[in-house]
């Protein structure tokens, strides 16, 4: 790699994207950091600082960038934000899907409009602290597992394109995290130890009913809780609040352990039952992006995990028509939720991913 290349560092202020700012530092491009600013605690009525986009972690990631000798910037996305993540997770929620926000941030900010900004500006690359690595092979970019799994974050990444791995660099992607905050130690970083943020930025609190009805000016009506054979055994809160495969928060004394297995949005009613009516062996999802291949153009065996925290389960992909797609896994899922991504996998090799529509 030349060094007359340039890059743009997202730096979030926490210590994954600095210690990549100096990585790539290292392999001697010319650098530019720069935090995207994406909302205001005012947005949110909320007059805490949150987890994501505070003063202090624009303050962290300047402190880096000027250890490091790099130009920094600040950049407002936050009607693009608004827009394309918190304005669809409120939509999907209200259609009672479960959408995957973060998803969307890698989507339409970090890796769409940061990207056309970095080109705009003459950077070749945007570079993140992502945990994953990126390959080009007989012409094809791919997008491989980091060789730390326990950090992976291929799931969160399915939907780029060739285009955009072609200008984006993952420097992190075969450490671990002990190592990565060993490199920010020796440098002296002053988030050398900083927690990982856990929570969806906007949601710090998890209690994503309260932030719904903050940021819409609604107040979702309460409802019926139904058995599965449909007989009223309660009232929730609003069905907004529940997502499938939940336990906690039901307020129900049922002399067993149930769980939310589905919802009717416009009856407003939500359906429990026991933990085994949850498993399904089969999904469809749309959306999709491949990676590896051009297109889904007959059946392929494969691993996939219906949502983030799930090991990969051997399955076979089918193609069907309106750029839909069948999972089929081998053994039944739990809890396969619509609105959450499916992303499959050829060993460390990213196949594709799309948006889970229905478990069948």
């Amino acid at each position: 790699m030349c060094e007359s290349k340039r890059a743009l560092i997202a730096m979030s202020g926490g210590v994954d994207s600095s210690v990549s700012a100096l990585l790539t530092l290292r392999r001697g491009l010319s650098c530019v950091g720069a935090t995207m600013r994406l909302f205001t605690n005012e947005i949110l009525g909320d007059e805490q600082e949150s987890t994501c986009c505070s003063l202090d972690d624009v303050e962290d990631a300047r402190s880096v960038a000027f250890r490091l000798g790099i130009p920094y910037y600040v950049f407002n996305f936050g009607s693009e934000f608004r827009q394309k993540v918190m304005d669809k997770f409120v939509c999907s929620y209200e259609q009672g899907l479960t959408p995957n926000p973060c998803i969307d941030c890698n989507r339409y900010l970090k890796f769409d409009a940061l990207l056309q900004r970095a080109l705009t500006l003459g950077c070749d690359y945007v570079v993140t602290g992502h945990y994953a690595r990126i390959q080009q092979e007989n012409g094809r970019y791919l997008l491989y597992k980091a060789t730390d799994e326990s950090k992976d974050q291929t799931y969160f990444l399915y939907s780029l394109t060739q285009e955009q791995l072609a200008h984006i660099l993952f420097p992190l992607g075969a450490l671990n995290k002990a190592e990565v905050r060993q490199i920010a130690e020796e440098n002296g970083f002053i988030n050398a130890r900083k927690r990982d943020s856990q929570d969806i930025c906007f949601v710090p609190d998890g209690d994503y009913m309260a932030f719904l009805e903050r940021y819409t000016g609604k107040r979702y009506p309460a409802g019926d809780f139904l058995d599965q054979s449909g007989t009223v055994i309660g009232r929730h809160r609003g069905a907004v609040a529940y997502t499938c495969g939940q336990r906690k928060g039901l307020g129900l004394a049922m002399g067993e352990p149930v769980y939310v297995c589905g919802k009717d949005m416009q009856k407003n009613t939500v359906t429990v039952g026991p933990n085994e009516a949850l498993f399904r062996r089969t999904l469809r999802a749309n959306d999709w992006n491949w990676i590896s291949i051009p297109a889904l153009a007959e059946p392929v065996r494969c691993k996939a995990k219906a949502r983030s925290r799930m090991n990969e389960q051997p399955a076979t992909v089918y193609p069907e028509e309106n750029g839909f797609a069948r999972v089929e896994f081998d053994e039944a899922q739990r809890a396969i939720t619509p609105g959450q991504a499916v992303v499959l996998y050829d060993g460390d090799t990213v196949i594709g991913g799309g948006t889970i529509t229905e478990a069948i």
